[in-house]
């Protein structure tokens, strides 16, 4: 049972997009802290992952809508 949870991805599951992306625009910032990457190579990277979560937050919102309101079929 505690093998199935773990395999599920435990207490974080159907967080993993969020976490990527919350991880992949520290990494953007921290390269250019460092002087890895110029401000425009940042600034695209923050823009693309910052798209991904929010692309991800609005699916998940309606997703949760429809369940709530689930579209009625007439029968004839």
């Amino acid at each position: 049972m505690k093998m199935q949870k773990i395999i599920r991805g435990g207490a974080l599951a159907g967080h993993r997009t969020y976490i990527i992306s919350s991880v992949g625009i520290l990494s953007a910032v921290a390269s250019y802290l460092v002087g890895d990457t110029d401000l425009f190579i940042t600034l695209q990277s923050i823009f693309t992952l910052g798209g991904i979560y929010f692309l991800r937050k609005s699916t998940e919102t309606k997703r949760n809508n429809n369940a709530k309101n689930p579209r009625k079929i007439s029968k004839h």
